[in-house]
């Protein structure tokens, strides 16, 4: 009888303890974010995911790997928004797309964003605010630098070039003679030049430096056919089997941050993203290179392309509240710091400018201050929602140019026309400060 009863109480035991884990189970729910992985982006997102998930019992979070080129990412996202699927609850977005995604996502305002913008750069608030909805939360802000090694500018008795020009003779005299002493394989200047949205960030900043104005201008005039523009992207495709590899007309981001840190090139155009991987132990970079502004051109100002990404909560998500919590935690102070130390990924919140512990690991977020502050803008306001038109039009008609394909002046009369086309808008002269 006693064994009896000891048997049907432990069956309720277990039929009851099954209905606590189903319970339980119930109540979790899992937000997913479509993140970056280029450097140390991914691992850092996993890091702050779970420190939030320690903090969140019953949420599960996961990062969602998405492709390295904007432009495949873009792709990926319409897939998904589209469709309205509620597979992804929170987008990593570029600074670019707040205009052509709006409508997908939700007014963070509503869900308390109203209480933390005031510590983000305004310019990149306002950047991501349609018809008065803030539809991303900034994450991390960039702007173009010059990577350069110390060691052989010491070597060799080298400046950090000021100019294009200074670049490019600086770069094939160090270039020929570190062949000479038996490294093939070396280059003087590696960036960017795959037909993608990288090449339209190398593309401007070449122009822009040179006094050829944004490709279109603020007030929609259409700007790009001047003799500037054309005269700089002659001697960008001058440098291409020269002192760039043929290939880097094939080059992304990552692929020119690999050339680099295997020690064979002495200038390198990338991201802040690169400078903490640059220095990992055991690289032939870590410990003997630094960054600068990029050269300038016959404007006399350098200049640094905006990049950066933000965090936007799909209107499709079963968990709208969770994941606009989600986002203001990862969008926060003391995940902006961990990423800021461990990647480089510049903040967006001001006072983190003057923190010890990120300025200790990248001493030039103070230097180049006013680098990521006056950054210049891609024209995504001006020709919004036909953004990714425009841009492709013009990566496209440059990398024809840097492959041989087309001479400059005719690649940018066609584009001239393309654009027009495109948008709509008239032609006008290039103005800039």
């Amino acid at each position: 009888m006693r064994k009896n009863l000891l048997l049907v109480l432990a069956l309720v035991f277990i039929i009851a303890f099954s209905g606590v884990v189903m319970a339980q189970e119930e109540d979790e729910i899992t937000l997913t974010i479509a993140a970056g992985a280029v450097g140390q982006e991914k691992a850092t997102a996993e890091e702050a995911a779970a420190m939030y998930m320690e903090r969140n019992p019953g949420v599960n979070v996961e990062i969602l790997d998405t492709p390295d080129l904007a432009n495949d990412r873009y792709g990926l996202y319409l897939q998904f928004l589209e469709a309205e699927s509620s597979k992804v609850d929170i987008y990593q977005i570029d600074v670019i797309w707040p205009g052509e995604l709006a409508e997908h996502f939700l007014d963070l305002y509503d869900y308390g964003a109203k209480e933390v913008v005031d510590k983000h750069f305004q310019a990149i608030v306002q950047n991501n605010t349609v018809d008065g909805k803030l539809i991303a939360l900034p994450w991390f802000t960039d702007a173009g630098l010059l990577y350069y090694r110390t060691d052989l500018l010491e070597k060799y008795d080298r400046e950090v070039p000021k100019t294009w020009d200074e670049l490019e003779e600086t770069a094939r005299y160090i270039m020929e003679e570190e062949r000479a002493a038996g490294n093939e394989d070396f280059y003087g200047y590696v960036w960017q030049g795959n037909a993608y949205e990288g090449l339209t960030c190398d593309a401007l900043e070449w122009i822009y430096s040179n006094g050829g104005g944004k490709i279109v201008s603020d007030d929609k005039k259409i700007t790009i056919n001047n003799d500037k523009a054309i005269e700089i992207i002659d001697q960008a495709a001058g440098w291409v089997g020269g002192i760039s590899p043929a290939g880097v007309t094939g080059m992304g981001e990552e692929d020119a941050r690999s050339m680099w840190e295997a020690g064979n090139a002495l200038f390198m155009r990338n991201w802040p993203y690169a400078y903490a991987l640059g220095n990992e132990e055991g690289k032939p970079t870590a410990g003997n290179f630094d960054v600068s502004p990029l050269p300038a051109g016959d404007s006399g100002s350098s200049a640094g392309t905006l990049g950066g990404w933000n965090l936007a909560v799909s209107k499709y998500s079963e968990h709208p509240e969770e994941a606009a919590k989600l986002a203001m935690f990862m969008a926060g102070e003391e995940v902006q710091k961990l990423r800021a130390v461990e990647a480089t990924l510049n903040p967006t919140i001001k006072s983190l400018y003057e923190d010890e512990d990120v300025l200790e690991a990248a001493p030039f977020f103070g230097s180049l201050y006013d680098v990521f502050t006056n950054a210049v803008a891609r024209p995504s306001t001006a020709t919004a929602p036909k953004y990714n038109q425009v841009s492709e039009q013009f990566f496209q008609a440059v990398h024809s140019v840097l492959t041989g394909e087309s001479d400059a002046r005719s690649a940018i009369e066609y584009l001239e026309l393309d654009l027009m086309d495109t948008t709509g808008f008239e032609t006008g002269e290039p103005t800039q400060p």
